[in-house]
């Protein structure tokens, strides 16, 4: 035995970093297409959040994988083989994404929080706090989703209209939550593969979740007026 995986186990067995490094070096088909299967789609939307044409998504992340192939013999194993790769994704995004006017690089932190960054939820929305009691009250409160039927929130059009309110978030707000509601990410992942503070992290997807549910509460206002 070569100490690879046979191709049942793989799907286990490249979950090991070490295991899916040694493979890539050896250049195993099987880990590359691992690796395809589980990420392309992945870095296809983040590509999306930068450049806004699937045509150059398409070519950024095919740049991606390109240097994932150059570069997996020098890589040093300081993070995972995942955020390693999204970092490649990423720099080659931004990059793109810069050229064309729609992305604000992460290596500015105050410009990225400063994109977007009124109010995560409308003041409108609360009661003029008298003096005694700066908290303030709730005018309306946010919509209760467990109210609402399962079908509805599942439906094409509800996706639509929270696809939509995604796309109109500043570059940074977007990117987050991207990879933390879509993609599934830690918030120490995100961070990783971007390169910024727990706390920053935190704050773009607050505001990012809060302009996404007010589309959505919108949308279920119009619906049932």
């Amino acid at each position: 035995m070569d100490g690879r995986p046979a191709l049942a186990d793989s799907v286990v067995a490249f979950d090991d970093d070490v295991v899916l490094v040694g493979c890539l070096r050896d250049r195993d088909e099987a880990a590359f297409t691992w690796l395809l299967d589980r990420y392309d789609g992945c870095l296809r939307r983040v590509a999306m959040s930068y450049v806004g044409n699937r045509a150059i998504a398409d070519e950024v992340v095919q740049e991606t994988w390109m240097g994932v192939v150059s570069g997996i013999a020098r890589f040093e194993g300081r993070s995972s083989v995942k955020t390693w790769i999204f970092r490649i994704l990423v720099n080659i995004a931004r990059a793109r994404g810069i050229r064309e006017h729609r992305s604000i690089p992460f290596a500015s932190a105050s410009r990225a929080l400063e994109d977007g960054a009124g109010p995560a939820i409308d003041p409108d929305r609360f009661l003029t706090a008298p003096a005694a009691d700066p908290t303030g009250h709730w005018v309306s409160f946010p919509l209760a989703w467990e109210h609402e039927p399962e079908e509805r929130l599942e439906a094409a059009e509800t996706v639509a209209v929270m696809r939509e309110a995604m796309a109109d978030l500043p570059p940074a707000q977007r990117e987050v939550m991207t990879l933390r509601d879509v993609d599934g990410w830690t918030s120490v992942e995100v961070c990783d593969a971007l390169n910024i503070s727990e706390t920053n992290q935190r704050v773009l997807l607050h505001r990012a979740r809060s302009k996404v549910r007010r589309a959505l509460e919108q949308y279920f206002e119009g619906a049932s007026a």
